[in-house]
């Protein structure tokens, strides 16, 4: 979740309350900072209200540039819209039917030198002049709409929320390896034909396998998730790569030391002032709150709203801003968005806070025409000065007495955040050092203090291996506050 202060959502961004993609509202207070996208083509606002625009005009700029450069001398210029920077820690690209490029600030902490970007970059484009995913759909449904919810309660999600189903994110188009090796031959032939060494894609296949092995399983989709790999990927580049660069007749660029000056200072990993979960609790230094997650459930953020899900996705728990000028209008408009029957609403104080307390059953019509309940909900409305949050809680009826207790300790537990190391939580950075003398990986790592269990974690970002040598004078990364 994201910003200083709530804008107020319409009414209908309710219904996406259980999707990870919410609506096109955010939870920004005002315009954001970032360069807007070239070429007249605005960002997707429902993929921005989930992951965020990054504030970083010289990077978005620098994408610009050479997707415009780029998208020139493609096969269909005309269906290449923009590009756009999100801010979200998930190593991915990835290209919308509607012409636009999308590179996580995670995918570019992991580049290490522009000839990887443009790889990438005209793999992307690829996917947009081969129109592989108008061929699939105009515009798809989010594939984990259900992740956290589990099955119980897909069929009702999708009812409820068919509307705003019709969205775009991150690792939605899932390719195969026909559309692949296409895409693979396009980025060599687009990114060879603007300058760059085209080997350098193949060599960022590695970087991605590493971050995958070494991280396990993962809740939010990366590249290689919604761009299935292969065998002989790897081999098939390069050897694409060899061609491209015996037909150009010159040594094409890599310019490694131009890139990492270019991601100096961009933030990595997860961003704490978002908000970020530790110890079981959820914390937002920037709205000033905290409360309890249920024990042992997955959670995931977002610009707009964060989530909970039971590990065997028997209930879901979701914070979000509700609308309304006062906690009458939004419980009124919860019940009605939400289509809640039989609501028990009860006005209670959560640590000074006014809040209500609303028990209610989803009603949906079975096949048969009769109705029946597909969820019971306990929902909290709770009132921060002007800004009003929806922590809704929902499972099923037979499970409602297992669950209900830790909705009411999760919202029960709202507080306001006044712990300083808490509230002053920052984000590490990339740090671009120098070796100063003849050295390998591990031991710059260990000169700039990188603990041990950390150092792997590093060599991936630099593409390297711990025993690769560093020169006198040349770049690495290193992460610090």
């Amino acid at each position: 979740m994201q910003s200083t202060q709530f804008r107020r959502l319409s009414a209908a961004a309710l219904l996406t309350a259980l999707l990870p993609l919410t609506s096109a509202s955010s939870l920004n207070s005002g315009p954001t900072k970032a360069a807007a996208p070239v070429q007249g083509a605005q960002p997707d606002p429902q993929i921005i209200a989930q992951f965020g625009l990054l504030d970083n005009a010289k990077l978005q700029s620098y994408i610009d540039s050479k997707g415009m450069q780029m998208g020139k001398i493609s096969d269909r210029p005309a269906d290449v819209k923009g590009f756009t920077v999100v801010d979200s820690p998930v190593i991915n690209a990835f290209a919308t039917p509607d012409g636009h490029v999308y590179f996580t600030r995670g995918i570019m902490a992991h580049f290490n030198n522009e000839a990887q970007f443009a790889g990438v970059l005209g793999h992307e484009i690829g996917h947009i002049t081969a129109r592989h995913g108008q061929k699939q759909q105009t515009r798809s449904t989010v594939a984990n709409g259900a992740i956290l919810l589990g099955s119980i309660f897909s069929r009702r999600i999708a009812s409820i929320a068919q509307p705003a189903a019709q969205v775009v994110g991150l690792g939605l188009l899932k390719y195969g390896r026909d559309d692949e090796n296409e895409s693979d031959q396009l980025g060599v032939k687009y990114s060879s034909k603007i300058g760059y060494d085209p080997a350098s894609m193949a060599d960022f296949f590695l970087t991605l396998q590493r971050t995958e092995q070494s991280s396990g399983a993962s809740p939010i989709p990366t590249f290689l998730s919604s761009h299935p790999n292969s065998a002989d990927r790897y081999q098939n580049v390069k050897k694409l790569a060899q061609q491209a660069e015996q037909q150009a007749g010159r040594q094409l660029a890599v310019n490694r030391e131009q890139y990492l000056r270019l991601i100096e200072g961009l933030p990595y990993g997860e961003d704490p002032r978002q908000g970020y979960v530790e110890s079981g609790t959820f914390y937002h230094p920037d709205l000033k709150f905290s409360f309890p997650i249920p024990s042992g459930w997955k959670s995931q953020n977002s610009p707009s709203q964060f989530q909970m899900g039971e590990p065997n996705g028997k209930a879901v728990l979701v914070l979000l801003p509700a609308p309304g000028n006062s906690l009458d209008a939004a419980a009124e408009a919860l019940v009605k968005q939400l289509s809640l029957q039989s609501a028990q609403a009860q006005r209670t104080t959560i640590n000074s806070f006014p809040a209500i307390a609303i028990q209610a059953d989803q009603v949906q019509q079975a096949q048969n025409g009769q109705q029946g309940v597909s969820a019971r909900t306990l929902s909290y409305l709770i009132q921060d000065g002007q800004t009003i949050y929806a922590l809704v809680g929902l499972t099923s009826p037979a499970d409602f007495n297992t669950y209900a207790p830790q909705f009411q300790r999760s919202a029960q537990g709202f507080a306001r955040l006044t712990d300083a190391s808490k509230l002053n939580r920052q984000s590490e950075k990339i740090r671009i050092k120098t070796a100063a003398k003849a050295t390998t990986l591990a031991q710059a790592l260990a000169a700039n203090g990188i603990p041990t269990a950390r150092r792997e974690e590093l060599a991936v970002l630099n593409g390297m291996k711990l025993t690769d040598p560093l020169s006198a004078g040349s770049l690495y990364k290193v992460v610090g506050k």
